[in-house]
């Protein structure tokens, strides 16, 4: 048996031998680290005996799957401790992640003070070493082993896999779990880990199941590595835009109105105006026509989409429809038929188009309450929805004019740095879930990659992620817990202009369907919010900010100078306010910073006397006495071109 190894090297062997056996004739000091093997690009537990000739390399910590694989024992050894110290707790699953483990386990909520339990009972069996040992079940005795130790979750899951399986177990000490690896050999393999939440979480995410407690965990090789994320945790808690968008009172969530329903402050409000403003203008700049269309239709218009089908189950269905006579109206989860019918008002010919439709859109779609979060998936949201109906020989100039603005609505928000783009493609193994044939999607596929690739875009390839009438770019940006949204998205229609019997007359004077691309220029504005207040914890740039300057009078006495100021900062067009409390300018100065404020204006007996103000900011501290013009026309150029200003002095904005 030849095993050609990373470095290239081969190494014979007249016998069968496991990972771990080949890690250790290789050197004692790489089978302490080995953690995984990598067979012919297929990640093996070390356990696995290999007999064959192929390809090896032992993974350590330092490889992706090596740390995955100590934060998957990590998770086992969590499980162990939930029912050395809970018993009656039946486990679900418990697999790693991106930047750790979680475990799910039915069971009441589990307070700081339980996982701190748990972690000390974690580290005794990590003490223990406790070595890994894997066996296997016939299917039928694996179901009678899970169920003789009172675990309903694991016999689920092995009743869903086929009769003929043969069930993969991992135990250690008495504690045995369903599992199909890689683990290490030892629990003393875990050298540094940290139990960091616990939240509710649906059996397999489905909301009419048991709703079960997670509990989050992360685990390093070295404890440096895990202080230094504990840190990073820390930082990313404060842009949580779910905690810092309330605490900025930005939004607010409301029991009694609902999941989802997020409402808008006045300051976010303000945010959400501004984009919108700057949107609409935008767009129009870029010949599109804006329509306003109502927020409900009938049943009829869905069915003639083809929505009511394919995505019923995602909207408020209003009325009755076992009732024989009854009108049955829906929430609108989309804009597209509504514009269509614009475009039908009149027939066109091949010099009107394109014919490019905008509108600021509120949207209504029935997520699932387990979805839920903040402002970046909720039920109702606004969003900068747009239609271009197209000749045939148009698709590409158009398409690129649609990357092209999004990619300056991302540049202008510092945002561009942030985003991946996907090409989201239809599913041929579930071809019931989509309009048309497969000769249609491939050849409307193959010409969105090369659009794509001609305009120097990277991007990857997802199957199944289209829309059920044709694919999509994706536009995609990650929170600060890692969790991928999409924030922008470009379509391309093969198949709802014929559905709704849309033409235009072409040069031979004959009626022809015309193309349709579906966009957005920045997405969901709600989704767009929660993601700026991630970029920038709070600290917005100027055009953004909700309140751009504050005045503060060192006392009572210089008030009206104070208010003089904020009228003319307001006749400018500059969104101020003057704190006219009895409170000392040092307090005053340190409030404003906590707001995050761009600039605070303080005056006093000199500034009124000389008509200037003294100018704090954000970007640089203190810059100083300025006349009260020349502060205007600086921070009116600084709005206008939509200038991010950097920080300067760190310390004076603390």
């Amino acid at each position: 048996m030849k095993i050609t190894l990373k470095d290239g090297s081969v190494k014979e062997y007249d016998k069968a031998m496991s990972i771990y056996e080949i890690a250790a004739d290789i050197s004692e000091g790489l089978a302490r680290a080995a953690c995984a093997g990598m067979v012919n690009n297929e990640v093996r537990d070390l356990r696995d005996v290999l007999e064959d000739d192929c390809e090896l390399s032992i993974l350590t910590a330092n490889d992706k799957e090596g740390l995955a694989t100590i934060r998957h024992t990590a998770s086992h050894v969590l499980a162990e401790a939930v029912k050395r110290l809970y018993p009656k707790a039946k486990l679900a699953i418990g697999p790693s992640i991106e930047n750790g483990f979680y475990y799910d386990i039915e069971h009441e909520p589990f307070s700081r003070e339980d996982l701190d339990k748990l972690e000390g009972e974690m580290k005794k069996i990590i003490k223990e070493g406790q070595k890994l040992e894997r066996f296997t079940l016939e299917r039928e005795e694996a179901i009678k082993l899970m169920e003789e130790r009172e675990e309903p979750y694991k016999v689920e899951l092995i009743r869903d896999l086929p009769e003929d399986s043969v069930i993969s177990f991992y135990k250690q000490g008495d504690f045995i779990d369903l599992c199909a690896g890689p683990h290490l050999m030892s629990t003393k393999g875990i050298k540094a880990f940290k139990l960091i939440s616990s939240s509710g979480a649906y059996w397999r995410g489905n909301s009419e199941n048991t709703m079960l407690q997670r509990i989050y965990g992360t685990a390093f090789p070295k404890k440096e590595e895990l202080a230094e994320y504990l840190v990073y945790l820390e930082d990313i808690k404060k842009r949580d835009h779910n905690k810092l968008g309330r605490e900025m009172e930005l939004f607010a969530t409301v029991d009694v109105i609902g999941q989802g329903l997020p409402l808008l402050m006045p300051k976010g409000a303000k945010m959400i105006q501004t984009l919108q403003r700057w949107i609409e203008d935008e767009e129009e700049k870029r010949g599109y026509m804006r329509t306003k269309t109502p927020l409900m239709a009938k049943k009829d218009l869905y069915v003639i989409s083809d929505h009511w089908n394919h995505y019923k189950e995602g909207m408020f269905v209003l009325g009755d429809e076992e009732k024989e006579g009854s009108e049955v109206f829906a929430l609108r989860p989309m804009t597209c038929p509504f514009q269509y019918f614009v475009y039908k008002q009149s027939q066109k010919s091949y010099r009107d188009l394109p014919c490019r439709y905008g509108e600021t859109s509120t949207l209504f779609r029935n997520e699932d309450s387990g979805e839920m979060h903040g402002l970046t998936r909720v039920r109702q949201f606004t969003i900068s929805e747009g239609h271009l109906i197209v000749r045939p020989d148009q698709v590409e100039e158009e398409f690129r004019g649609c990357v092209e603005l999004a990619k300056y609505c991302l540049t202008t928000l510092g945002l561009e740095e942030d985003v991946t783009y996907r090409l989201s493609k239809w599913d041929p193994a579930n071809s019931e879930k989509y309009l048309g044939t497969a000769e249609e999607w491939n050849r409307v596929e193959d010409a969105m990659r090369k659009m794509l690739t001609d305009n120097g875009i990277e991007f990857e390839e997802a199957v199944g992620e289209a829309a059920f009438y044709g694919p999509k770019l994706d536009i995609e940006a990650k929170n600060v817990y890692g969790k991928q949204d999409t924030m922008i998205t470009i379509q391309l229609d093969m198949f709802l202009a014929e559905r709704f019997d849309m033409t235009y007359i072409d040069q031979n004077g004959e009626k022809v369907r015309p193309y349709i691309i579906h966009r957005t220029s920045v997405g969901c504005y709600e989704r767009t919010l929660a993601w700026l207040i991630e970029k920038y914890a709070g600290k917005f740039p100027t055009w953004l900010c909700p309140e751009q300057v504050r005045v503060l009078p060192i006392s009572e006495k210089y008030a009206d100078y104070a208010n003089a100021v904020d009228v003319k900062l307001k006749e400018n067009g500059i969104l101020s306010t003057v704190d006219n409390r009895s409170e000392k300018i040092g307090y005053k100065i340190r409030e404003a910073r906590l707001a995050k404020l761009p600039y605070m204006l303080v005056v006093g007996q000199k500034e009124e006397e000389e008509g200037t103000v003294s100018v704090r900011s954000r970007f640089a501290g203190d810059e100083g006495s300025k006349k009260l013009d020349d502060f205007i026309d600086a921070i009116c150029r600084e709005i206008r071109t939509k200038e991010i200003r950097k920080e300067e002095a760190l310390e004076e904005t603390k």
